[in-house]
């Protein structure tokens, strides 16, 4: 592994939501961390006004753009509050690996779900690429998507929850 490598991997890392990777080729092994940033979520009494605070030590230009992101999808959550469903007959897809979430075959393609779709077990939800390989994610169960959680080519950890289905 040269150098220019070494470099694209760090910024491969650095821009992915990935907290620690670890890897060992031809006798060189590359560990890297980041910290966690802490994002804390309060329920303001009125139904309707809700707040969101982010508490980091130093903010550099990195931790703005995914506190920005952050905020967004927090702020997206939100907005989606009157929607939630209850939990007890939802079933949560979770990745099995880490890799990168595409949710059609190609640019092209129409998703292969999206909010709404009617899914029987053993449908394609989406396809997670790992290490060049690309894994389709079936469906465990029939029912009906009631949300996708994350978009279209966002890093993925191992269990991280990807999509909600109402069985049925």
């Amino acid at each position: 592994m040269d150098y220019k490598n070494i470099q694209e991997l760090i910024k491969t890392v650095s821009d992915s939501q990935l907290t620690s990777f670890e890897i060992e080729t031809e006798g060189i092994r590359i560990k890297m961390e980041k910290k966690e940033q802490q994002l804390i979520v309060e329920r303001i009494p009125a139904p309707t006004a809700l707040a969101t605070s982010v508490i980091n030590e130093s903010v550099n230009r990195e931790s703005l753009a995914i506190n920005q992101r952050s905020e967004e999808k927090i702020q997206s959550n939100i907005e989606n509050e009157a929607s939630i469903i209850p939990e007890e007959n939802l079933f949560v897809v979770k990745s099995p690996i880490v890799g990168t979430m595409y949710s059609s075959p190609s640019d092209e393609s129409q998703n292969f779900v999206k909010v709404g779709s009617l899914v029987k077990k053993g449908d394609t939800l989406c396809i997670l690429e790992a290490m060049k390989l690309m894994n389709e994610i079936e469906s465990e169960v029939d029912g009906e998507i009631v949300e996708v959680l994350v978009l279209n080519e966002d890093m993925v950890e191992y269990g991280q929850p990807l999509f909600k289905i109402r069985k049925k």
